[in-house]
């Protein structure tokens, strides 16, 4: 098993376009690492050129204690799954399975012990007579992950291997690769689009955007303290409400104000969340003080239960109810606040339904707060 070190990578092509820059993470020996982001923003390049499928236009990639910059994909020790499986057509799933190693000259007896291993943990081994075409995408996936494993390889590529999946399966594939990952022991390296594949599978997290790492973190950590508005809203389903406001301070005390009169000058309704005294940070706060600011809440911290409303002395407002979605064990709710539109996650005991004006409370606990100019973030 390997650990894996990129040190300022780029990857530039002609024309002068840069799909990556300045790549740095050091990848411990089995870490389960995640690249998440938008299309376009590098991941899957970054994937290639550790698998040595594109050219590192600059910098240092290692294997272990091995500098593999200008080392042939087959000598890198690493095995990559596609999205779209690879597998070959006129072969069964055993020959697809085996065929690495045949060109490897592995014995037969060696080949036949692998491949009846890989295909019993991927609970498949029913299977191995059968061509490709007989197969489900879920199946066809676990072929394709079965000829990696076989390998042996010290570290696994998977290139956003559940897309081409429905939803059913793709939650299901999700749980049996991050049983596969402790079962192995291996390093993996997983790119998505995904950030529930995400936060869900990774032991650490690198948000990408146009070639940049944003952060590098622990899915709980991502969540809880991003570095800046674009991770927060990348991270967490429904995203994060962003909402214009003024930062100001009363009394010693900071409040966020938002509204038709707070972001115009008009005169109308101004909303405001206090910040508690145990999450204000003065040091980060009074440079911000009678300044424009992005305040973000997440839907799970807008609140529509009697108990919430009843004790909360800040942050109370009123809001239309546009769309309601029922989710079963949540309720969405769709809200216009003064012209902001809010998502709030409930309970489903909800009596909320479309056109209702309603209280809802967002919790002053659980607020953010950003910078306008730079979206760097100033509170979590």
């Amino acid at each position: 098993m390997a650990s894996v070190s990129l040190r300022e990578i780029y990857k530039k092509y002609s024309g002068g376009v840069i799909a990556v820059s300045d790549f740095n993470i050091e990848i411990q020996d089995k870490e389960f690492i995640i690249l998440v982001g938008p299309s376009g923003c590098g991941k899957s390049t970054t994937l290639r050129m550790i698998a040595g499928l594109e050219e590192i236009s600059e910098g240092e990639l290692y294997i272990g204690d091995r500098l593999v910059n200008d080392v042939a994909p087959k000598d890198r020790d690493i095995a990559m799954v596609f999205q779209n499986y690879a597998l070959y057509p006129h072969m069964t799933v055993f020959d697809n399975m085996a065929f690495g190693l045949k060109l490897r000259k592995v014995p037969k007896d060696e080949i036949a012990r692998k491949v009846e291993e890989a295909a019993r943990i991927l609970d498949i081994a029913h299977l191995l007579d059968r061509k490709p075409k007989a197969l489900s995408g879920g199946q066809r996936q676990r072929v394709a992950l079965g000829r990696a494993i076989v390998r042996n390889p010290k570290v696994f590529l998977l290139d956003e291997p559940l897309s081409n999946l429905d939803a059913k399966l793709r939650a299901q594939m999700r749980t049996e690769i991050a049983k596969l990952h402790k079962k192995l022991g291996t390093t993996f390296i997983y790119v998505t689009h995904d950030q529930t594949e995400a936060m869900t599978m990774g032991d650490r997290i690198v948000v990408m955007k146009d070639g940049y790492i944003q952060q590098i973190d622990t899915p709980t950590n991502l969540y809880q303290n991003p570095v800046n508005q674009f991770v927060a809203g990348f991270i967490g389903s429904p995203q994060m409400n962003f909402i214009d406001a003024v930062l100001r301070k009363y009394d010693n005390k900071y409040v966020v104000e938002f509204g038709r009169a707070a972001s115009r000058g008009e005169e109308g309704v101004t909303y405001s969340v206090e910040i508690p005294e145990g999450k204000a940070d003065d040091d980060a706060l009074y440079p911000l003080i009678d300044q424009e600011v992005v305040l973000g809440v997440r839907p799970e911290c807008i609140h529509d239960e009697p108990a919430f409303l009843a004790q909360a002395t800040t942050g109370v407002v009123d809001a239309v109810v546009e769309v309601t979605e029922m989710m079963g064990a949540e309720t969405y709710l769709y809200l216009d606040c003064v012209g902001i539109n809010l998502t709030a996650r409930v309970s489903p005991r909800t009596t909320a339904r479309s056109g209702d004006t309603i209280k809802v409370a967002l919790d002053p606990n659980r607020i953010h707060i950003f910078d306008k100019e730079t979206e760097k973030s100033v509170l979590n």
